[in-house]
């Protein structure tokens, strides 16, 4: 492993399960431990343990965090219930992403603000910048917090074997995007019923001393529902079938909420004043000249990111993000396509190395799961 980038606390554990090793962000991350499509399929079928502690961990509390968030990101942080999660992005001043994150309100008081692995310290350096005049502390925890996740129908089971009968039931009852601080394995973490594959699951913030303890207890809880370690590999096709953007591919300074299909993601409703308003508040209202797109393959060739979309020989589009489907059978592509190529139905080509082949524009998520009844939405 490469001397120059970061390790996370359960590096160790990664090497003795035989894991293949990518640089990600700076970080040394586990690729695969097996195969990535093995590692894939325990995913859907049943539960997948991924680490996840190259990710940033920013605390913002004080008097005026709420109206400080409602000033740093596009979204209304101030109407999240204590408990509760919103995905965000925070902008440059001309609208462009720096991230996409998700923030969990603690306390009345209290959020904490989680960035991708790349930008955690950009992400952790404009908070403070921004911070300039709110009576609030922006305080980067990422060097004391893992995260560890458990992904998959089986996911819930596992966390049942690892918490105390009386959290059983607070664990259950758990939503999406909702956290609560619980005991796992005799540890104090905080458990988010958040991921990033399309799959019921759970993000496990704990205290970095602590990772390979609570990595161990998984592991062995885990045996019993189908658990198995994955790797960002499989992470990847997770996300990608999920239609889940990805900073640098589908998400960055050049891209615009709107165009990436966040719109939504953009209070324009709140009072407060933020960080790109004033431009993103008029994009609001126009239809953007590119928009983010699914593309199936009619044949068997996948698209690759950077690959040109084209119609009758143009260039219309560009593919952020494309692969084999292992769950659905297909390739599967995100694009970004000129607004009059982009409804579904739309036919295209992706010129895979001086060959056009041919794409349908589909809606996305490419994949969704099946919810059990009185399952969490």
């Amino acid at each position: 492993m490469s001397e120059q980038s970061r390790h996370t606390a359960l590096s160790t554990r990664h090497e003795a399960h035989g894991a293949s090793f990518t640089d990600f962000g700076g970080w040394q991350m586990p690729l695969k431990y097996r195969s990535e499509l093995e590692e894939h399929h325990t995913v859907r079928r049943a539960a997948g343990l991924f680490d996840l502690s190259h990710m940033g961990e920013v605390l913002v509390s004080g008097p005026q965090a709420a109206a400080f968030l409602n000033y740093a990101l596009v979204s209304n942080l101030a109407v999240i219930p204590v408990g509760k999660a919103k995905y965000s992005l925070i902008c440059t001043a001309d609208g462009g992403v720096i991230d996409d994150l998700i923030t969990y309100r603690l306390a009345e008081d209290s959020f904490l603000v989680v960035p991708n692995a790349s930008n955690a310290d950009v992400v952790a350096g404009e908070l403070r910048q921004r911070a300039a005049g709110f009576d609030v502390a922006v305080e980067d925890q990422s060097d004391t917090t893992a995260l560890v996740a458990v992904q998959g129908p089986t996911a819930e089971a596992v966390l049942l074997d690892l918490a105390r009968p009386e959290d059983a039931a607070t664990i259950r009852d758990l939503k999406y995007y909702a956290a609560v601080e619980v005991e796992l394995a005799g540890l104090p973490v905080l458990l988010a019923r958040t991921g990033y594959t399309g799959e019921d699951g759970f993000e496990i913030y704990v205290g970095t001393n602590f990772a390979v303890r609570l990595w161990d207890a998984a592991l062995e809880a885990g045996a019993a529902h189908g658990l198995q370690p994955c790797g960002l590999a499989a992470r990847d096709s997770l996300r990608l079938e999920a239609g889940m953007p990805l900073y640098g591919h589908e998400l960055g300074l050049d891209t615009t909420p709107f165009e990436a299909g966040l719109g939504p993601v953009v209070s324009i409703k709140k009072a407060d004043d933020f960080v790109g308003r004033a431009v993103l508040e008029p994009l609001k209202a126009v239809e953007p000249a590119r928009r983010l797109v699914g593309l199936r393959a009619v044949g068997r060739r996948s698209a690759r990111a950077g690959y040109d979309v084209v119609v009758d020989g143009a260039p219309v589009g560009t593919v952020t993000s494309g692969l084999p489907s292992p769950t659905l059978g297909y390739p599967i592509a995100l694009a970004y396509v000129d607004a009059a190529h982009a409804a579904v139905g739309t036919e295209v080509q992706v010129d895979l190395r001086g060959r056009p082949e041919p794409f349908t524009v589909i809606p996305t998520p490419f994949y969704r799961r099946e919810k059990p009844a009185g399952a969490p939405q």
